[in-house]
């Protein structure tokens, strides 16, 4: 009976302090996904005469009555009561409650905590630009999903305590040169650094030509100078197209020329009756004929050959001479017979 009262009693209160627990909104305890978790329940007193009772959102999941364990694993309490979670899951959220009661069933402690689970925070990245217009550098903690979590930056291993925004401004007059920045996020179960950044803002950056980014102006130039190099290629080649052409023609008229010439070296052949009609420049003068009288005097008459000299004809004899081309005859005045 008073076993059944003390049970009765415990049901009752649990429930009480359930529905109180429920009504609040905050979490007293947070773990992360997959980690181990021990509820802080310490009672100093507890023996194995007394009753422990542990439960999840109103379940049993131990209880202990006079050493005997009903629900659970023995391993999973300690000395004190504590209750040990492993391999915590997003069903392990919620309201866990401790009991504790003597043999005669009232009660000697009790506790109550809400559980919320969390993910670990992921390792975040720390970039800058530099904005030479506003004189300032900025800086961005880049880390995925940053709702609910805390930021802390620090400059040369130096918290800057007033800063907790996901990004940072700061003048170069306050960055004097290279100076190191690393940004930390954290949440209530994990906390995660970046690595270390170097911030240089030494000069602005030259503006791009003609208002066009570097890598237009670059392909411009590159096409530019491809498009020469086209262009003096079809020049060159047309260029020694054309010289060559023009030698052909050259040899060629060269060619016409020297048959030209050698042909007008070849003289016509002359018809015997054409050199009889018309003397030609290249035949000799015909001599005038000798009177009767001189030839009778001189060359008609041969000289007396001698004994021992042969008989010889004389030049005019052995040139062949040419035939006489007929002279026209002219009407000589008529001289009256005396």
């Amino acid at each position: 009976m008073a076993c059944f009262l003390a049970t009765l009693g415990v049901t009752i209160l649990s429930g009480f302090i359930s529905l109180s627990a429920a009504n609040k909104d905050t979490c007293e305890l947070y773990a992360a996904v997959g980690q181990s978790l021990t509820l802080p329940f310490v009672y100093d007193r507890l023996t194995t005469s007394h009753v422990l009772r542990w439960t999840h959102n109103e379940t049993i999941i131990f209880y202990r009555q006079q050493g005997r364990v009903s629900v659970g694993k023995p391993g999973d309490i300690s000395a004190t009561g504590s209750l040990l979670l492993k391999n915590l899951k997003p069903l392990s959220a919620g309201a866990y409650q401790a009991n504790v009661l003597h043999p005669n069933g009232t009660l000697a402690k009790t506790w109550t905590g809400n559980l919320c689970l969390m993910d670990k925070v992921s390792k975040p990245q720390l970039t800058y630009s530099c904005d030479f217009k506003s004189s300032a550098v900025n800086l961005n903690c880049h880390v995925a999903n940053p709702q609910g979590l805390v930021f802390s930056w620090t400059l040369d291993e130096n918290t800057l305590t007033s800063e907790t925004r996901q990004k940072l401004s700061l003048s170069l007059a306050q960055l004097k040169g290279e100076r190191d920045f690393t940004c930390s996020v954290a949440n209530k179960v994990s906390k995660e650094k970046s690595d270390s950044v170097r911030a240089t803002c030494k000069s602005p950056t030259p503006p791009t030509l003609l208002c066009f980014a570097s890598k237009t102006v670059v392909a411009v130039l590159a096409g530019g100078a491809g498009l020469i190099l086209l262009l003096l290629t079809i020049i060159i080649t047309l260029c020694c197209c054309h010289r060559r052409n023009k030698t052909q023609i050259r040899v060629r008229d060269k060619g016409e020329l020297r048959m030209l010439s050698l042909s007008k070296r070849e003289p016509d052949p002359i018809s015997p009756e054409y050199e009889t009609m018309h003397a030609t420049e290249d035949s000799p003068t015909p001599s005038p004929e000798p009177s009767p009288r001189t030839c009778y005097d001189s060359v008609c008459l041969p000289e007396a050959p001698t004994e021992n000299t042969p008989p010889q004809l004389s030049a005019a004899a052995e040139e062949p001479r040419p035939s006489p081309v007929p002279k026209p005859r002219t009407k000589g005045p008529q001289t009256p017979n005396v």
